[in-house]
């Protein structure tokens, strides 16, 4: 579980996950949500990259509700990506609540991760990368 306050209205964090042009504000410089059940978002961090390349991640949406919740999980890893054995065992969970000064708490929860070695490594991966994923989020925000 990663938590954290995004200073900004839920309307504008959830704007920032669920829409094309959203994403690229932030996340990735190569970046597209499809968001419908079974929808595709895809992301590539390298910006001499494009969608659809090796470097190209898929997550797979299983479900949302607007402003409320978002829940992803990996359809295709990059290229490179350690844990590939383990990768369709886990999806993540995010949580948008506002707070009573106009602010947002994001909780991301990965979910699905065994006990057995590779899983655990994969999980603090994941851990590691969902709380650079919030710091982001929250300095796009920043006055």
């Amino acid at each position: 579980v990663t938590e954290g306050v995004v200073s900004a209205p839920v309307a504008a964090v959830w704007n920032a996950w669920a829409t094309t042009s959203g994403l690229k504000s932030w996340l990735a410089p190569h970046a597209d949500i499809d968001l419908r059940v079974d929808g595709l978002m895809r992301s590539n961090y390298d910006p001499k990259g494009s969608l659809g390349d090796p470097g190209t991640i898929e997550n797979r949406v299983l479900a949302y509700e607007p402003e409320k919740m978002l829940s992803i999980k990996v359809a295709k890893a990059q290229e490179k990506f350690p844990f590939k054995a383990k990768i369709g065992d886990m999806w993540t969970v995010m949580y948008f609540h506002p707070t009573p000064d106009g602010k947002t708490t994001l909780r991301i929860v990965g979910m699905g991760f065994g006990t057995d070695v590779e899983s655990q490594k994969m999980k603090e991966f994941f851990k590691e990368g969902n709380a650079y994923t919030l710091a982001q989020l929250q300095k796009r925000f920043q006055q």
